[in-house]
């Protein structure tokens, strides 16, 4: 299924790596991010975020006894990452990474190790494949799609243009999960600072990336039919937080809610 690897295209994955500070990236993501950083400087604070976001969120499932995850556009491995954060509660805990970059496959199948009591498996999709995703064998071998499983949508849907219609793509996912399964989604918005936001979403598309930022309302629209846990889609900075941030809303700039299948 792997496209030849193309560094001389940025990608959303290595972009992200870059913004974090990361090191696995080429000229042609370096080259998109300074750009993305000249429009907007808050386009470094929002993957920091981000990743806390993850944390608060997929340990919040762990300790409700979520013990399978399946995380769509993965990006590169930036510790700590999904399995890391569950297992430390739940050391059974099983999680899939999803992602259709190669260059982030062969990272996470090289750094991506499970406890011995887990399972960590990997498969190369995107999540336009929607319920394609479910039939992979990486899928099947490592969860148990009879139980519960958190779909963790992480700064992952921005990338999706409405042409692709993104919320049949979420609806029909959690529809073919069981009861008690969970939604986790971080997804950019511009309501706080529009113009900034704007000329950021110019520049990643002038690349190639495609960049659709959506508001609240926008955002909640993925949930509906579940039941939003508290305190609903907000800025990730105000969703239960464990420690004081000098942040602002417009400095992050990200949405983010967990809602729960009935």
């Amino acid at each position: 299924m792997s496209d030849p690897l193309d560094t001389g295209r940025p990608h959303p994955a290595r972009v992200y790596d870059y913004l974090l500070g990361g090191k696995d990236h080429f000229a042609a993501d370096r080259a998109a991010a300074e750009q993305g950083l000249q429009a907007n400087p808050n386009a470094a604070t929002a993957p920091r975020q981000n990743r806390a976001f993850l944390r608060r969120t997929v340990r919040m499932l762990a300790e409700a006894g979520v013990d399978q995850f399946l995380d769509i556009g993965t990006g590169l491995p930036t510790s700590p990452n999904v399995h890391e954060v569950a297992q430390e509660v739940l050391p059974a805990a099983r999680v899939v990474y999803v992602d259709y970059d190669p260059l982030v496959l062969a990272h996470a199948r090289a750094l991506l190790t499970s406890t011995p009591e887990g399972r960590t498996g990997y498969a190369e999709a995107r999540l336009q494949d929607g319920v394609a995703i479910l039939e992979r064998p990486e899928v099947r071998e490592i969860l148990d799609l009879d139980r519960p499983v958190a779909l963790l949508l992480y700064a992952v849907l921005h990338f999706v243009d409405d042409a692709d219609d993104p919320y049949a793509t979420v609806a029909a996912l959690m529809g073919a999960l069981p009861r008690g399964s969970h939604l986790v989604i971080s997804h950019i918005t511009d309501e706080h600072d529009p113009q900034s936001w704007a000329r950021f979403a110019a520049i990643m598309r002038g690349q190639g990336i495609t960049t659709r930022l959506r508001d609240r309302l926008d955002v909640a629209r993925f949930f509906t039919g579940l039941d939003l846990l508290e305190p609903g889609v907000t800025p990730i900075l105000r969703w239960r937080p464990d420690e004081v941030s000098t942040f602002t809303d417009a400095q992050v700039a990200l949405f983010g809610g967990v809602g729960r299948k009935r």
